[in-house]
């Protein structure tokens, strides 16, 4: 009897130890340029399921925490961004390339408007075009808000939302909750963050939280941002107007 319990608890503890290694495995491999075949370097690589990323080193290498499914997105300036399934073969075998494949890129015609200096500062300075769209605070909030004369009724607005408990945003929020739990991991994993500061596309956006560009401007809209700041912000600072807005919808919910 005590020879078949020593066996039984050894075959729990052996099960055990392989399924912390199975949801433990790191998965190496090589990002290489489809064309040329060389190894491509500082190659964003992101784990979409898991929610953090790493970047290829100077041989194109990279390793990174993934199980089978989980579904990892290569992104690179100049390249066609790619997403590609784990499987058990990847981690079986080394050295497994990933291939990029470059874009195209036609350079479109630029026409160059030129301001008339007169050469008087004063006047000069105050005939330049300035952005007036801008972030403000309200106190005791934790939120902040773009506003200006791009946006004129920046603050009615704010301040409508603020008090309206049938916001519009939980319509969208509510749609798509675990995507939107997201946010907080994305926010703090730096790669990802130096990945999103460097795009203007809303692609990896749209692959995170497993939402339609649209949904996305829908969202910004409804939180009062400007048609300036909607097309211009990168992608991390939509991340964090989407997260800004997201924690009030939360606070908004709870007084319900």
């Amino acid at each position: 009897m005590k020879y078949f319990l020593s066996v039984l608890f050894t075959f729990i503890s052996l099960l055990g130890f392989s399924q912390e290694t199975e949801e433990n495995q790191r998965l190496s491999a090589v990002v290489i340029n489809a064309q040329t075949e060389e190894p491509l370097e500082s190659v964003h690589v992101v784990n979409l399921n898991q929610v953090f990323g790493t970047i290829t080193n100077e041989k194109g290498e990279f390793s990174i925490a993934a199980v089978v499914n989980d579904t990892l997105y290569f992104s690179f300036l100049g390249f066609k961004s790619q997403k590609i399934r784990v499987t058990n073969d990847m981690f079986k075998f080394e050295n497994t390339e990933i291939a990029l494949t470059e874009l195209a890129y036609a350079l479109e015609e630029v026409i160059v408007r030129p301001y008339q200096l007169t050469g008087y500062l004063e006047i000069d300075v105050k005939n330049l075009p300035i952005n007036n769209a801008y972030q403000y605070s309200i106190s005791g909030l934790g939120v902040s808000y773009e506003g200006g004369n791009k946006n004129p009724s920046a603050v009615t607005k704010v301040l409508g939302a603020i008090l309206n408990p049938a916001d519009l945003l939980r319509n969208l929020f509510g749609k798509k909750p675990a995507q939107m739990r997201k946010l907080r991991q994305m926010r703090e994993d730096d790669e990802i963050r130096n990945l999103l500061a460097s795009k203007f596309d809303r692609e990896t956006l749209t692959e995170f939280l497993q939402l339609e560009k649209v949904d996305i401007q829908d969202i910004l809209n409804n939180c009062n941002y400007s048609k300036s700041f909607i097309t211009t912000a990168n992608d991390l600072q939509i991340l964090d107007a989407i997260s800004s807005c997201y924690e009030e919808y939360k606070v908004l919910n709870r007084k319900k």
